[in-house]
């Protein structure tokens, strides 16, 4: 098969997607009034409610949901044939992903810029919102941790690109200052950026005196470094020593200082990125290699592949964003649409080229058999395919497989960096709501909570041992993310059909989607709690039992509280300022 006509028909359904579907779910569904004043206005505090123009906004929202997890995902579902995924990313995406992003951000924004947990409130009760925080709770904890995994084994892994990855944060605090203070564009400014971080991971990947590699500084991976632990295991724990340092001053910071230009230097990246990589593809044309379907698999894709692209279709984790970080930021209610919807449609493209980086690397279907040879080995191998896949694609430009390389690690670090400390800083906001509902004033304060938080996610990647030793936390927790991911992208769903019936809308738009995802992902996740991770299975795993198993509860209980009060036949009620 063709990967550039496979290429093409991704891209083009997005487009039209953006085009016609999302114009109207904007004008006749949400009804966005471009004179209604957001909370980026009306509590404009210069910390976290702070005005800016939709394309920064769209920098910082898209950056922030896409971190690794829209590459990992699918690049582990192609396990089961590239056209299920494909498929599933691309109509998960212009019909799920979009509506959600879009759904939770427009919601968020008629409630006082307020996180989705806590419209649970109005919506459902002061029940449901408890469970639902709790939810996003422990979902938001294993962002966390996972994230921070990935991160610190690709800095293991491609140890050129830490310097690249680093530089970019005295970059950007400069930018916020120029841009906030100095009242300076911020397109040239994130531009040279931009330029200065691929400069230097061009050197970086030739020079490797410049290469801040660890393990090699322990004298290797057969050598013993810090308590007694080895080398590899060394390097990890400094690497999560110095992200989780990192996460408690980012996600402290007021947004424009260091979130906002980072992340708009980000989604250059994402363009740069992407750009490269889909020339890359047109230049080479290579064949898709790997099978339009694997009937021997050793797992079943139904419904396992939907939970296992996650991101890559719908997240969850995007409404949180949404509603917990872009409320607070957007300028008019009429930008929604292209920061919540199109940043869903940037996800997803970059879904459809991580599957198609990934089913192109092989030389033949046996090769991609020898690596994706069981669903457990498609996990393992994934997102180095993808590295190593990339960086064919980008040697098509004539880009040395060293540099190429290093610039993918650049750009998958980046992207987790800003998922990791936008998941800290909404962590540390659940935390507070948790403390003023139980009335413990010590959790509301911000460094206090932004402690726990980043002491909790801590403790989570490094404390459970695994097949991969010491530190195999965010690995350990990725099955239960994609699940609890979904859950909470149902839920939320749910929640904005509650929200759009109560407007006297037509609430079909996210209905069916919630419908589907729902039932697929309760289906998974009760496979997976009672017949592999609890005594029932062949191999137990008591942390995600445990974990899936409350989750699991808390969600069939929300869903049950949030049918009734869809079905209900309520009076209109005052949910946002435009209901009079």
């Amino acid at each position: 098969m063709n990967s550039i006509l496979v290429a093409i028909l991704g891209l083009a359904v997005f487009a039209l997607g953006y085009r016609y579907y999302s114009k109207f779910v904007a004008e006749k569904i949400f009804r966005l009034d471009p004179n209604y004043v957001t909370p980026a206005h009306k509590y404009k505090d210069g910390v976290d409610f702070v005005p800016t123009n939709k394309f920064v906004l769209w920098g910082h929202h898209f950056t922030s949901v896409a971190g690794a997890a829209p590459i990992l995902g699918p690049a582990i579902a192609v396990y089961w044939g590239w056209l299920p995924a494909f498929l599933w990313v691309i109509l998960g995406t212009v019909f799920a992903a979009g509506v959600h992003d879009f759904g939770t951000l427009a919601v968020s924004v008629r409630n006082k810029g307020q996180s989705i947990g806590t419209i649970a409130n109005k919506l459902v009760g002061q029940r449901a919102k408890i469970l639902f925080l709790f939810i996003i709770l422990i979902l938001v904890l294993m962002v966390n941790a996972v994230f921070a995994w990935v991160i610190a084994n690709l800095f293991i892994s491609f140890p050129a690109s830490v310097l690249p990855v680093f530089i970019q944060i005295p970059l950007a605090i400069w930018i916020g200052h120029a841009v906030y203070k100095g009242k300076t564009k911020m397109l040239l400014p994130s531009v040279i950026a931009l330029g200065i971080m691929y400069l230097t991971a061009i050197i970086t990947a030739q020079a490797g005196f410049l290469q801040i590699d660890l393990v090699s500084y322990f004298g290797g991976e057969g050598s013993t470094g810090l308590f007694g632990l080895g080398a590899v295991n060394s390097a990890f724990l400094i690497w999560i020593v110095v992200l989780m340092v990192y996460v408690y001053i980012a996600s402290t910071l007021p947004v424009w200082k260091l979130l906002q230009p980072r992340d708009f230097i980000n989604s250059h990246q994402l363009v740069v990125g992407l750009g490269i990589l889909y020339l890359g593809l047109l230049f080479t044309n290579p064949e898709i290699t790997a099978p339009v379907t694997n009937p021997g698999a050793d797992t079943s894709w139904f419904p396992l592949l939907f939970i296992t692209v996650a991101c890559g279709a719908i997240s969850g984790f995007h409404g949180l964003v949404s509603s917990g970080t872009s409320s607070k930021q957007l300028n008019k209610e009429t930008d929604a649409r292209f920061v919540g919807y199109f940043g869903a449609v940037g996800e997803g493209i970059l879904a459809l080229v991580s599957i198609l980086a990934v089913v192109t690397f092989f030389g033949s279907t046996d090769e991609f058999f020898g690596t994706y040879s069981s669903f457990s080995a498609a996990n393992e191998a994934g997102l180095n395919v993808f590295v190593e896949g990339a960086s064919v694609l980008a040697g098509g430009l004539g880009i040395p497989p060293a540099v190429a390389a290093t610039i993918v690690s650049v750009i998958v670090v980046s992207f987790a960096a800003t998922t990791l400390d936008t998941s800290v800083r909404m962590m540390r906001y659940i935390i507070g709501e948790l403390g003023a509902e139980y009335n413990v004033p010590a959790l509301t304060k911000m460094h206090v909570a932004t402690t726990v938080a980043v002491v909790s996610s801590a403790v989570l990647v490094l404390m459970p041992e695994g097949s991969r030793g010491f530190g195999s936390g965010g690995y350990l927790l990725w099955p239960l993310f994609g699940t609890s991911n979904q859950l909470l992208a149902g839920i939320s769903l749910m929640l904005i059909s509650i929200w759009l019936k109560r407007r006297g809308s037509n609430y079909l738009v996210t209905l069916i989607p919630m419908i589907f995802v729902m039932f697929m992902t309760l289906w998974a996740m009760f496979q997976q709690v009672v017949f592999e991770w609890s005594w029932f299975g062949s191999d137990p795993k008591m942390m995600l039992f445990v974990l899936g198993a409350i989750i699991f509860v808390f969600a069939v209980w929300i869903v049950l509280t949030a049918f009734q009060a869809l079905t209900a036949n309520m009076d209109s009620e005052d949910l946002d300022q435009n209901i009079k």
